[in-house]
């Protein structure tokens, strides 16, 4: 779902069918993410200590926070249903255990409900193993791919929360890079397989090129990326090169501005180059 400056993720792109591509090389273990799934739920449980939950959340308008926590926990367990009962084909959510979280406004009991969420879905996704079958809406049908999705679905609803309450949001560099090339992937992928989504329309060969630059990325993490439009689509890949836009600044804020979740004239990120460019991207770079 998206809205005309932010968007939100979600589970499943609608109307996909399964994509014929060969699985993309991830930047981090099948451990780590599930490590990723329980500390990313700590640190959103966290920044929603003592909020106001009826608050609206600025980057998802539609939601408040506790709508946001209610649905971060419901993604969890439904994906820990499909891993654990290796799912063949999709299952509703309504038919998912606890899906929708405890009963009334309590906080504590919310609280209680995500921390046994993640942990229930990182034991799961550990036990299961990286390669264990389970349906998904990409042609990667195994824990690893939930595992991974997971984690960035609680980081970026982190994000979202932490804007709400207005506190300061960090990411490790690896998993905000990994969440970068997760993002393009999924884009890519409801381009070519959603033909109905405003992400078909990523293509044009005269278009030009997008590069993402981290600017304060650690030794050893190749944080730059190039996106390149061809007539069939786009393509993308990590690496310095000259490009028609640049979007250049702190790796965690290129995530934010590129999943849209701060403003790209915030201040705190730097475009150089076509702007109308990468205002293409954004406005059409949807999930769900």
């Amino acid at each position: 779902m998206t809205t005309s400056t932010t968007s939100t993720t979600s589970t499943t792109p609608t109307s996909a069918t399964p994509a014929t591509s060969p699985k993309p090389p991830t930047l981090l273990s099948h451990d780590r993410y599930c490590d990723e799934v329980t500390h990313q739920m700590d640190l959103l449980r966290a920044t929603l200590n003592g909020a106001d939950l009826s608050a609206t959340v600025p980057t998802c308008p539609d939601w408040t926070l506790a709508q946001l926590a209610r649905h971060s926990g419901g993604a969890v367990r439904w994906s820990e249903r499909l891993v654990t009962t290796r799912a063949e084909e999709n299952i509703p959510p309504q038919d998912v255990p606890a899906a929708g979280g405890p009963d009334g406004d309590d906080p504590a009991a919310l609280d209680a409900w995500l921390a046994e969420t993640a942990a229930l879905g990182t034991k799961t996704f550990r036990d299961a193993g990286a390669e264990a079958s389970a349906w998904s809406w990409t042609d990667d049908h195994t824990a690893g791919f939930w595992a991974r999705r997971m984690t960035h679905e609680l980081a970026i609803h982190r994000a979202d929360a932490a804007i709400a309450v207005g506190v300061a949001y960090e990411v490790a560099p690896d998993v905000a890079a990994d969440a970068i090339d997760e993002w393009l992937d999924i884009v890519r992928f409801v381009q070519r397989h959603v033909p109905d989504d405003s992400a078909a329309e990523l293509k044009g060969a005269g278009r030009g090129s997008i590069h993402l630059h981290a600017t304060d990325a650690p030794e050893g993490l190749d944080a730059e990326w190039l996106i390149e439009f061809g007539d069939d689509g786009f393509t993308w890949r990590r690496g310095h090169a000259e490009a028609a836009v640049a979007l250049r600044g702190p790796l965690t804020e290129v995530l934010l501005a590129f999943y849209r979740r701060r403003p790209v004239d915030g201040g705190q990120v730097e475009v150089v180059g076509d702007r109308e460019l990468l205002d293409f991207w954004l406005e059409r770079a949807t999930f769900g």
